[in-house]
């Protein structure tokens, strides 16, 4: 099972192997991979940093106890109607996402975040819409 807060659920529909530091894309990868290739993953959604914040590398400002941060996460959740503490298979947050989301949401929600600019998470919502499933990385 995995850890994961609300906004990550998103990052992950986006994630092309692009980081913060080696570690962190690995670590990425591999999560990523994982839901692609099981869906039947399960992932607890949490509040606060997740197991992708574990490798977020220690240059700088620490941005996932960032407020924020903490909002999008909300924001995110609430789009979605769930719930910190919920335990879900990826392929239900995958289903929640073809429901409840649209690429547009993307300009909303991420507002402020850094990497809306590459346009690679709406692609993605698109992509789970259409049935595609997450991309694959290598």
């Amino acid at each position: 099972m995995y850890k994961l807060r609300g906004h990550h659920l998103f990052c992950l529909l986006g994630y092309r192997g692009m980081g913060y530091s080696p570690e962190y894309v690995a670590n990425m990868t591999r999560l990523h991979q994982t839901l692609r290739n099981n869906p039947k993953t399960l992932i607890k959604l949490v509040m606060g940093p997740d197991q992708l914040c574990e490798k977020y590398p220690n240059s700088g400002e620490y941005h996932c106890q960032n407020e924020n941060i903490y909002k999008r996460d909300a924001d995110i959740l609430k789009k979605m109607e769930l719930e910190i503490g919920q335990i879900l298979h990826w392929e239900y947050i995958e289903a929640r996402i073809r429901k409840q989301v649209t690429p547009s949401d993307i300009q909303d929600v991420c507002e402020n975040c850094s990497w809306r600019s590459y346009g690679v998470c709406e692609e993605g919502i698109q992509e789970i819409l259409e049935g595609k499933g997450l991309r694959e990385v290598k």
